[in-house]
């Protein structure tokens, strides 16, 4: 078992060493052999689609056409979401949306209003 730490940006399992540099094959972030995280901290960070840092409260906007799992309804492209509420999981993001109800959404799949 290798004893590389996962990516910190994607969490890929699949970094490998170059030196005095940690590479993630999959997103291409390098980070420092000196600069790991100390601790759970950072992993409450989850960005949108464009890599803005999302918070509790955020407004955020739609990005692409989503199919709502088991009705015929879809969340369109631009559809603002007010208040999101951020989860861990899959789904990171627990809002509201008006015509739909609640439900909970992928950060890669909105950006920040």
């Amino acid at each position: 078992m290798s004893d590389i730490p996962p990516c910190p940006a994607c969490k890929s399992p699949y970094g490998y060493d170059d030196g005095a540099m940690f590479v993630c094959p999959e997103c291409g972030h390098e980070w420092s052999k000196d600069a790991l995280p100390a601790g759970d901290g950072d992993d409450a960070v989850i960005r949108d689609a464009n890599g803005n840092v999302l918070t509790d409260g955020d407004t955020v906007t739609v990005i692409k056409d989503l199919k709502v799992k088991g009705t015929s309804l879809v969340v369109k492209v631009g559809t603002r979401v007010k208040n999101i509420r951020l989860v861990d999981g899959d789904h990171d993001i627990d809002c509201k949306i008006d015509g739909i109800g609640a439900m909970k959404l992928k950060s890669e799949f909105v950006k920040k209003a």
